[in-house]
């Protein structure tokens, strides 16, 4: 996945406007989009979208992920219980404190998975890992969420509201420090979890070439992957975390001359040295560009 798009759950229109949107991913939201009172009415809707969608255009068309409520809402459950004979692709479970928390959406889903008559453990978990100050001491226990998980997001906003900042930017329009760290700590814990790691969203969807400058960051710092809230937003993520052909030839001239050379922990190529970390790198690179080029 390059681009996953947040959809409120409560909106038959946005819903088959995103279908057209070339996202990668849709994430139909029974969370903070939805006001409370349309809770039920937005479980209706999607399970009806997702249960629509099947055959032809799930094997062509994006995964279907739906984001449920936190696990401390009570309302968890609910959602599944309505969303799951809709046999979607995956489940966004937000504000995870730890990967206890995914354990305990993964028993949910073994429950719902066999009264669904779905394929076991088939239903992948995305976990927002930082949308709370007390989840940023967890990040490191994500390698125990169990073989659900499939990528882990940061988020700035609902930190920053249980932080009482007045901002997650300064003037600039840069993360501050603590936004920063959960960053960092979301990079590394996914990858230390052997999962992607998803960068958070971009909220001024009017502003292309922030999102663009913001994406480029990502993707430069490992990141495989980012949220959006517009679908005018999916191109430019699609571009920027699709690798390019001058990429894609450069790692594959690393692995080629890697092979060449043996067993080499070293190699040189054009007037650099390359070791170990640069091979697995061009290796990782190629794999995603075989998803997205031809």
């Amino acid at each position: 996945m390059r681009s996953l798009l947040f959809v409120p759950g409560d909106s038959e229109r946005k819903i088959g406007k995103a279908l057209s949107s070339g996202a990668d991913a849709l994430i139909f939201d029974l969370e903070d989009s939805v006001a409370a009172d349309n809770k039920e009415a937005a479980r209706d809707t999607v399970r009806i979208a997702l249960q629509a969608l099947s055959g032809t255009d799930r094997a062509t068309g994006p995964l279907l992920y739906v984001r449920v409520n936190a696990l401390d809402t009570g309302m968890t459950e609910a959602d599944l219980a309505a969303v799951m004979p809709g046999r979607p692709d995956g489940i966004m479970q937000p504000k995870t404190g730890s990967a206890a928390d995914v354990v305990e959406l993964s028993a949910m889903l073994d429950r719902l998975e066999d009264t669904s008559n779905l394929p076991s453990g088939s239903t992948r978990v995305i976990a927002i890992a930082t949308e709370t100050a007390s989840s940023l001491f967890h990040v490191g226990t994500y390698g125990n969420a169990g073989p659900r998980l499939h990528g882990m997001a940061w988020g700035a906003e609902d930190l920053s509201a249980d932080l009482g900042a007045s901002s997650n930017k300064d003037e600039a329009g840069h993360y501050t420090g603590p936004y920063q760290l959960a960053r960092t700590l979301c990079l590394a814990g996914a990858v230390a979890a052997r999962c992607e790691p998803i960068d958070t969203v971009y909220v001024n969807f009017r502003d292309e070439s922030s999102l663009k400058r913001e994406s480029l960051a990502a993707a430069r710092d490992g990141f495989t992957s980012k949220l959006a809230i517009h679908p005018a937003q999916v191109p430019v993520i699609n571009q920027v975390f699709t690798p390019s052909g001058e990429a894609v030839e450069r790692a594959r001239r690393i692995v080629a001359a890697f092979a060449e050379a043996g067993n080499a922990g070293v190699i040189g190529l054009d007037g650099e040295m390359l070791d170990r970390p640069h091979l697995t790198r061009a290796e990782k690179l190629l794999a995603r560009a075989g998803k997205y080029r031809s």
